[in-house]
């Protein structure tokens, strides 16, 4: 887990330093950068398998050079494979392995390799540069290409530095509908982000890039599980158990996030069973309603782990808050970031690698909108105008809740329902508040082949478990130099879900059916008979009271003079209207915040780079 750097421009080494200086977060224990024919390799490194200097980078493997972020965690599987081929190796790491294998196996190298990953591999006798992203977008690949020009990083400032990158404002749109910018956008016009699940080349004598997908969802439907239930849940435990098995391996200090939920618990429930002595950690707020720390030291003092309750101090949340650009880079939203950073700084102080339950509720369709849309699909079956005049009446209601059923019932049909869900049910302050994604994306949401909540569940893979959740998680354990390792985004478990009848995941309401019931083999179901939680922290309260000063003067009328794609008179409407306890606006809001916060700062680095030229 680490932070790279690469580019085909020239700079001054302190300007090269100063790029990798800017995360020396995401790789703390050393940082070292070359100059090659025609290309600069630099490497941030946070040491997790095999300590030694030797596994360094930029790291050398005959006429191959890498700079490497993440873990391939079958690379011993690999490396047995190719020592019978005669590959000989000096070290104990990964690294070295990625570069054997693509001496074997060329660009289909990606497609033996388990894990999360986003590399480089200079080939000084092709001179060309190939890289690839993890299927999933656990780890971050930002690039700049034009014509012979090609520089690439772990996050997107480190490009901007000693440039005159320029602000992208349809990416500024689609972050105020979706809370993040989806691939291949990034904050600058100058910069996109590699796909998850793409690969690259680079011709250094041409300047020709070509960009090649290596994985996708299966969307066959003739590929479905044949088996019984009690077969399901053999061969689910067997890939669970090894997929955490694998994740275990490091050469530092390891622990489970645990928050009690289903996910974290069956997580620290197989860890325990391969591991003495597990270390878990869960975060506690005092605002009723938001701690659920009391149902994960219950799981905790079952499965007799070491656990570490970690309260979220009001101050302490106020100074991550004020500081999120700095390590989101972007503009990022999700405001359980937040509570992400804070369990992320206390849990490194005791572990550097920390094992999640992320993915759980996008395969195994956990999310409250799952039930809650598959429980008003037969309303779509009514034709638009009666749906439109139930709305009518609906409407009525004071309550904001009832007036966004109305919204949503008044929508063509229930696939652009969810992505309005997604992407905020009422945008009437965003000047253009279309709302949409990628073609690509669209249609695997509108498969006609497929069940709706099988489809969902695709599209949410695709795209919000890649743009929010895994920007969230990486930027969050990165700020405070820890891994973050995810079993249940193995790919095999993945590709599993999919395979799955929907009533072996959602059964009369029994969300995440199958993951429950292997649960319940090591933990009692009683446990967990309560509502799903998610992972948030008391904004709607915060906005109301101890936040609202810095909300007014963060967004006053000349603050929000500078945010472009809005509508002023509206935007003030809307704070007023959550201020006074008329509507939940906090999502909105928090956009505006983390927006303004970011604007700002990038207006300084502009002046800042302005002085130093």
């Amino acid at each position: 887990m680490c932070g790279i750097y690469g580019s085909t421009l020239r700079y001054r080494d302190e300007i090269v330093r100063e790029k990798l200086a800017r995360i020396e977060f995401r790789g703390p224990d050393f940082s070292a950068f070359q100059h090659f024919e025609g290309i600069t390799l630099g490497h941030n490194r946070l040491s997790i398998i095999d300590l030694d200097p030797r596994s360094n980078q930029p790291f050398s493997y005959g006429h191959l050079k890498i700079v490497f972020n993440g873990e391939i965690y079958n690379y011993q599987d690999i490396k047995s494979e190719l020592q019978k081929k005669q590959y000989s190796f000096r070290t104990t790491s990964d690294t070295e392995v990625i570069c054997a294998a693509y001496l074997e196996y060329g660009t289909d190298c990606v497609k033996h390799f388990n894990g999360m990953f986003a590399f480089v591999i200079y080939d000084s006798v092709k001179k060309e540069l190939f890289g690839a992203r993890d299927r999933f977008g656990k780890k971050p690949f930002y690039y700049s290409h034009s014509g012979q020009e090609f520089e690439f990083s772990s996050q997107p400032s480190q490009i901007n530095i000693g440039r005159n990158l320029t602000i992208d404002e349809t990416a500024i749109h689609d972050y105020l509908i979706w809370a993040y910018i989806p691939e291949p956008k990034s904050i600058y016009r100058e910069v996109e982000k590699l796909p998850a699940a793409h690969s690259f080349k680079f011709d250094l004598y041409s300047g020709k890039l070509k960009i090649s997908k290596y994985w996708d969802l299966d969307y066959n439907l003739e590929n479905k599980f044949i088996g019984t239930y009690q077969d399901a849940k053999h061969q689910l435990s067997d890939l669970l158990t090894n997929a955490v098995k694998i994740r275990l391996f490091a050469d530092v200090p390891l622990g489970v996030f645990l928050s009690g939920g289903i996910d974290s618990s069956l997580v620290s429930a197989l860890a325990v069973k391969q591991v003495e002595r597990v270390k878990t950690f869960s975060i506690k707020f005092n605002e009723q309603g938001f701690d659920e720390s009391i149902y994960a030291e219950r799981v905790a003092k079952y499965l007799g782990t070491e656990h570490h309750t970690i309260e979220c101090n009001y101050n302490e949340g106020i100074s991550l808050i004020e500081n999120v650009s700095k390590y989101y880079d972007e503009p990022f939203a999700d405001s359980s970031a937040i509570p992400s950073m804070l369990l992320s700084k206390y849990t490194k102080k005791h572990v550097t690698v920390a094992l999640s339950g992320d993915a759980g509720d996008e395969a195994f369709l956990g999310y409250h909108r799952y039930k809650w849309l598959n429980d008003v699909k037969m309303l779509f079956n009514v034709p638009l105008s009666g749906r439109k005049a139930i709305a009518t009446l609906i409407n009525l209601s004071p309550k904001y809740r009832h007036k966004l059923i109305a919204m949503g019932i008044s929508i063509d049909n229930i696939e652009n329902l969810y992505v309005k869900m997604l992407g905020s049910m009422e945008n009437s302050w965003v000047l253009k508040n279309n709302v949409g994604l990628e073609n690509e994306m669209m249609q695997v949401l509108n498969n006609p082949l497929k069940p709706l909540l099988e489809r969902i569940s695709d599209f949410d893979i695709k795209t919000y478990l890649n743009g929010d959740i895994n920007t969230k998680i990486d930027r969050a354990s990165m700020a405070f130099s820890l891994e973050s390792r995810s079993p249940l985004m193995d790919y095999r478990i993945i590709e599993f879900s999919r395979s799955l009848p929907t009533h072996f995941k959602f059964y009369q309401g029994n969300q995440k059916r199958i993951l429950k019931d292997l649960l319940f083999e090591h933990v009692p179901a009683n446990f967990f008979n309560r509502p799903k939680a998610g992972f948030a922290i008391p904004l709607q309260q915060w906005f109301r009271n101890e936040l609202k000063d810095y909300v007014l003067d963060n967004l006053s009328e000349s603050e929000l003079k500078n945010i472009p794609g809005i509508n002023i008179k509206r935007t003030q409407e809307i704070i007023q209207e959550h201020l006074t306890g008329k509507w939940n606006r906090s999502p909105q809001i928090w956009k505006l915040l983390v927006l303004s916060q970011w604007l700002r700062n990038e207006k300084t680095k502009v002046k800042l780079q302005a002085t130093y030229a």
